[in-house]
C-alpha cells in the first residue's frame, strides 16, 4: 500500500514559480514532474542543452533536497573584419528548495541527467513487515 503525502507537493510547485532567485524579465523556470511509485518519488526537471556539469544537488543541513542548475554561455562571431557592437551572454541560473517526505532514504538519492532532463531518483523507505506467528512451548 503506498503512503499518500501530496502535502509536500503544492509547496515544491508554490515555491517554484514564487522564486525571487531567478529574474523574470527574459528567464522562466524549468519545468518539473514530480512522480511517485511503491518504491520511489521521482523528479525530473527539464534542461534542454545542459550538461551534468551545470547542475549541483545535494542534501543541506535541514534535510531539504537543493537542485542548483547554472549555465554561462558567450557567443562569439569569429569574423575579424567585424567590430562589434553588442555581444549577446546566455545566462541561466535556478535553484529550487524541495522539502523531502519523511519516508525517503536520503542516503540512497541519486540523479542523473539525458536528453535534457534532470532525473532525481528518491527512494522509500522499506518496511520489513515483522510475523508475529510463532510457536508457543507449554511449560
Amino acid at each position: 500500500m503506498m503512503r499518500r503525502n501530496a502535502a509536500w507537493l503544492p509547496s515544491v510547485f508554490n515555491d517554484l514559480f514564487d522564486t525571487d532567485f531567478m529574474p523574470k524579465a527574459n528567464c522562466t523556470a524549468p519545468a518539473i514532474n514530480v512522480k511517485e511509485n511503491e518504491k520511489a518519488y521521482i523528479v525530473e526537471l527539464a534542461a534542454p542543452g545542459m550538461k551534468k556539469e551545470d547542475f549541483n544537488v545535494h542534501i543541506n543541513d535541514e534535510g531539504n533536497l537543493i537542485i542548483k542548475m547554472e549555465q554561462k554561455e558567450e557567443h562569439k562571431d569569429e569574423d575579424k573584419t567585424t567590430r562589434y557592437l553588442r555581444r549577446e551572454f546566455s545566462y541561466s541560473k535556478f535553484e529550487q528548495t524541495l522539502i523531502l517526505p519523511d519516508d525517503v532514504q536520503k542516503d540512497q538519492i541519486s540523479a542523473r541527467v539525458e536528453h535534457g532532463v534532470l532525473t532525481v531518483l528518491l527512494p522509500k523507505v522499506v518496511k520489513e513487515e515483522v510475523k508475529v506467528s510463532r510457536q508457543i512451548e507449554i511449560g
